[in-house]
């Protein structure tokens, strides 16, 4: 098969820019900007004086699909394959605080996602699996304080020590309504439920991080490294602005706030991102919210490649563009990192691209040499001034939502939103004239390529989860259910933290559907005022 290939065609050095549009001058002298070492405040170089030479990244892949048995498989098989911490992807009727069993969930469970309805499910999902010594991440936001109750009920059931458990619940509802657009509840109402997590958790569940305030959605949706590092971080302020305000002293909860970035193609400008995410965090939260303990000043991050530059065009380059943003990821000092699979724009990975993609990160770790020297690319007269300029950018979308009342306002007025539509827009025309050149897109294209194979997800995850959970309501104690969701709506329609009876319900079996229904029931749903 022939490859067709469209001549190279050169950019004038002026028109040269990142994919924010920040200009790329021919050539980088000496600045003089005086570099903190790694570990020093601001950060800008890594949280850790040694970073990965004393500890690697968490290599944490994403995962989750069909039915809780067979989610369980594939963590027992990932742990089995090197894979040091887990990742959960809920499918979307969970996301949006469905059963199984609801008519909106019909043809949609476990397709993106394990399907999720009662705590019985989350005790397969995790079976055989100890979570003292495994840590959780999971991707959910309106329902995440239900979610999470369930992980802690599964965790209270093998005896772990909930002081010690540890792991990351996304539970990011801010960018939901910049972004993603999975909400249920009104945004304020939903921040109470953000809230009421954070504060459970700085109370109960010490080492667990009770919200990954998450960029990565924000520039799936379309966003530039810019805004996605701008829109993040002024949400992780107004989530530092509530939990003050419920009367959180600010230490005792910031070192456990977490960060969840995007890595894309642009490669000098994703790792400034890291390192201009670092800088400004710190000196917010040492000079606006007066933090004293050091680890309320760093800002550590999950990193996921961009799963929106992923083809289906010649499915095996995207194995190159993944080992690119991993590297990206890696030299801008992540914590943890998920690389995705060749074949995320047909289907959910399947075992064998997974494991690709987890040789991926592994072959970074053990062979390139990478982690050896802490910011390895500090200093470079380029990446220093994309760093600086990332950094003023940023600061001036702040300062924006600032004067605007906050992020909730701003969302309110679709100011993000536009914001993202417009950069999304420029993107994709920059691709269809064919400015940006996409390899297998719009440019070194083929006639004919070969198929790969893709995971299925046939009808019987749907038809297994409504048995069991038809079973599951026989068999559960009815009377227990009413009363736990009777005071549940009662603590709701309250100012009472919520956590302790989302608990008590789901250790009584109510179902997902039926505690955010019950919410629903007291603070409503929310549609969005679109802005044009």
């Amino acid at each position: 098969m022939k490859a067709m290939a469209k001549p190279n065609a050169t950019i004038d050095a002026a028109e040269r820019k990142t994919l924010s549009g920040i200009p790329v001058e021919p050539s980088y002298g000496p600045s003089r900007t005086d570099l903190p070492e790694p570990g020093q405040f601001p950060y800008t170089r890594g949280i850790h004086e040694s970073m990965y030479r004393g500890k690697l990244w968490t290599m944490r892949q994403f995962s989750g699909f069909a039915t809780p048995e067979e989610t369980n498989r594939r963590y027992l098989y990932l742990l089995g394959q090197g894979q040091t911490g887990l990742s959960v992807a809920f499918d979307l009727p969970t996301l949006m605080g469905y059963d199984a069993d609801h008519p909106t969930s019909t043809g949609e469970v476990g397709k993106c996602g394990v399907s999720i309805s009662s705590l019985e499910d989350m005790e397969i999902l995790f079976r055989g699996i100890p979570l003292s010594d495994v840590t959780v991440s999971m991707t959910v936001n309106s329902p995440a304080a239900v979610i999470w109750a369930m992980y802690l009920a599964v965790a209270e059931q093998q005896k772990a020590d909930w002081t010690q458990i540890s792991g990351t619940l996304q539970n990011d509802i801010l960018k939901e309504y910049i972004a993603q657009k999975e909400y249920i509840f009104p945004p304020r109402p939903s921040m109470r439920l953000v809230t009421d997590v954070i504060e459970y958790s700085t109370k109960y569940v010490p080492k667990f991080n009770p919200i990954s305030i998450s960029g990565y959605h924000i520039r799936e949706a379309g966003s530039n490294a810019v805004q996605e590092l701008a829109f993040t971080l002024r949400d992780g302020i107004e989530y530092v602005e509530w939990a003050i305000a419920r009367g959180l002293p600010v230490d005792t909860f910031a070192p456990r706030l977490s960060f969840f970035f995007n890595s894309h193609n642009d490669f000098f400008e994703e790792i400034a991102k890291y390192r201009a995410a670092r800088k400004i965090w710190a000196q917010v939260m040492r000079d606006r919210f007066g933090a004293q303990d050091e680890r309320s000043w760093k800002l550590r991050t999950h990193a996921q490649t961009a799963g929106c530059s992923l083809t289906w065009q010649q499915p095996y380059n995207n194995i190159v563009r993944t080992t690119l943003q991993a590297m990206a990821a890696v030299l801008g000092g992540t914590q943890s990192l998920h690389t995705n699979s060749l074949d995320e724009a047909y289907a959910l990975p399947s075992e064998h691209a997974v494991t690709i993609a987890l040789r991926t990160q592994q072959v970074i770790a053990y062979e390139s040499r990478i982690p050896d020297h802490p910011d390895p690319l500090g200093g470079s007269y380029y990446l220093e001034a994309l760093t600086q300029e990332m950094e003023n950018r940023a600061n001036d979308y702040i300062r924006h939502i600032d004067e605007m009342g906050g992020m909730i306002p701003a969302v309110e007025r679709g100011y993000p939103q536009t914001e993202i539509a417009n950069a999304s827009y420029e993107y994709q025309h920059e691709i269809e004239t064919g400015q940006a050149k996409i390899a297998g897109v719009n440019a070194f294209t083929e006639e004919a390529e070969e198929p790969i194979e893709l995971l299925q997800i046939d009808e019987f995850a749907q038809q297994h989860q409504l048995d069991k959970l038809a079973a599951l309501k026989q068999r559960r104690d009815r009377t227990a259910v009413a009363r736990c969701l009777q005071i549940l709506q009662s603590a709701a329609k309250s100012t009472d933290n919520t956590m302790p009876f989302i608990l008590d319900a789901v250790r009584a079996y109510c179902t997902v559907g039926e505690i955010c229904d019950t919410f629903r029931e007291v603070f409503g749903t929310y549609t969005e005022t679109s802005v044009l």
